[in-house]
């Protein structure tokens, strides 16, 4: 029987104010123009709120892996970097890709079929790893197993298959879903984030990106069955292509920054590099409008490898550029026009040079880093945004676990209109650690479908985003 919204629970407290007490805190800080870093999980409930018991150390969650491809190896080896991810599961179709998986998780029990994986008690949450075309029938089955879930990004290939995703995961009020889109769960990218939106580096005027890796993207097949499934994303049925399978975290970042929403994008894409039967471009380029005549171009190349990746955000004062290295980790450096203001602290930042331009690193927590070595000295290994994220995973579906059981217990497990607003409101989302959900996830790979039309027409072919072509 579902709770009268003025009626008491037995420990003296009702179904609103158990979610609105933290809103006061929250309304606060926005008012201040505070963005949470969380570098930590509070510990600490609202006042008057019930008991809960988070903490700032995340409890382990039992993983099942889906798709042992070279990603999702990079997934696995990546989790066993973690205290707190135990793989005890992981499932591909193909078994050579499955026999390499348990080589990087030992422990873990192996199957083919991944119903069988998500019937396994033993496994808490997943990572959908497999092709993108394939995400849709999976992750709808584990959000239905009551699993908390992983997608990497895009969510799928197509806008009905990735709508569907997303209704499922908003529609799944008792678990976590996370879509793949790394950056956002960066501490680096977050430590920007006040710094761009408060317009410190002036109003912005241009962004743009580049993604180049001289390799075929082909993968070697025993057969012509399997050479087919193992280089999908050679086939446009089944692939979005550069700007889907990459560009897409670039892009999301750019818009993420800026605070805006792209209106059209235009488009070239051409095979020039691996003229070998393909029909997903090596080469392309996409020019992505915002309002107020903003624009963010980016390029990727299958064909030339030469100054990797990068994000450059152009401002009126500065411009700032972001890259992801083996070496450095994620960082970022300021650059700044000869007019632009004095801002103070940057007398006594670290300095670095860059083809004929210095810039000024803009690092997360510099005062806590450890001295840059010498050159010739090894570097120590940098958290990458993919462990980042896998960690606010674990520490997400915690949270979400937990609230759970604490509504439950308060209110019963019958009103899931309630415990839909308590698990999106602030008692839950002020602890949460930041990470992309369904609907960001939805929104970035819209637009990339979209933007991988205008790519497939190519001449520049101009796509405008309608009204609620991005939405759900």
């Amino acid at each position: 029987m579902q709770e009268q919204e003025n009626n008491s629970s037995p420990t003296g407290f009702n179904r609103r104010d158990f979610i609105s007490n933290a809103a006061s805190f929250s309304a606060l800080m926005a008012l201040m123009g505070g963005v949470p870093l969380h570098a930590e999980v509070a510990t600490n409930a609202p006042a008057g709120a019930p008991s809960t018991g988070y903490s700032t150390v995340s409890a382990p969650l039992n993983f099942g892996v889906i798709g042992c491809g070279p990603w999702g190896r990079e997934v696995l080896q990546t989790l066993a970097l973690l205290p707190n991810a135990p793989v005890v599961a992981v499932c591909d179709s193909y078994e050579p890709m499955l026999r390499r998986a348990t080589a990087a998780a030992p422990k873990a029990q192996s199957f083919t079929d991944y119903s069988q994986l998500l019937a396994s008690k033993d496994v808490q949450g997943v990572v959908v790893a497999t092709p993108t075309h394939l995400h849709r029938e999976i992750v709808e089955a584990a959000l239905a197993a009551g699993k908390h879930v992983y997608c990497e990004a895009p969510l799928a290939n197509t806008a009905e298959d990735a709508r569907a995703i997303a209704r499922a995961a908003k529609a799944a009020v008792k678990v976590n879903f996370q879509a793949g889109l790394q950056m956002r769960s960066d501490p680096q990218r977050h430590f920007l984030l006040p710094f761009i939106r408060s317009g410190a580096a002036g109003t912005n005027v241009m962004a743009r990106s580049q993604w180049h890796k001289k390799e075929s993207w082909r993968r070697p097949a025993s057969n012509p069955e399997r050479e087919l499934a193992v280089n999908w994303r050679l086939n446009s049925a089944t692939s979005l292509g550069l700007i889907g399978e990459n560009v897409i975290h670039q892009l999301d970042m750019i818009r993420w920054l800026a605070n805006t929403k792209p209106v059209a994008v235009s488009g070239w894409g051409s095979i020039l590099g691996w003229k070998d039967g393909r029909d997903v471009a090596d080469t392309i380029q996409a020019v992505f409008e915002f309002p107020d005549g903003f624009n963010y171009s980016a390029d990727a190349s299958l064909a030339n490898s030469f100054d990797s990746s990068y994000e450059i955000l152009y401002g009126t004062f500065s411009a700032v550029m972001m890259r992801v290295t083996v070496e450095d980790g994620s960082k970022a450096w300021l650059f700044k026009e000869v007019d632009s203001p004095l801002l103070g602290w940057e007398v006594y930042a670290r300095k670095e040079q860059f083809y004929k331009e210095t810039g000024i690193a803009l690092i997360a927590n510099a005062s806590k880093l450890p001295p840059a070595p010498k050159p010739g000295e090894p570097r120590p290994p940098q958290p990458t945004p993919l462990q980042h994220s896998l960690a606010n995973f674990i520490s997400n579906s915690g949270i979400v676990g937990k609230g759970i059981e604490d509504f439950i217990a308060n209110y019963g497990a019958d009103d899931l209109d309630g415990m839909r607003e308590y698990i999106t409101g602030p008692t839950i989302t002020s602890s949460r650690r930041s990470a992309a959900g369904w609907q960001e996830g939805l929104e970035a790979t819209l637009t990339v479908i979209q933007a991988n039309d205008a790519i497939r027409k190519g001449h520049g072919h101009r796509v405008v985003f309608e009204k609620g072509s991005l939405e759900l």
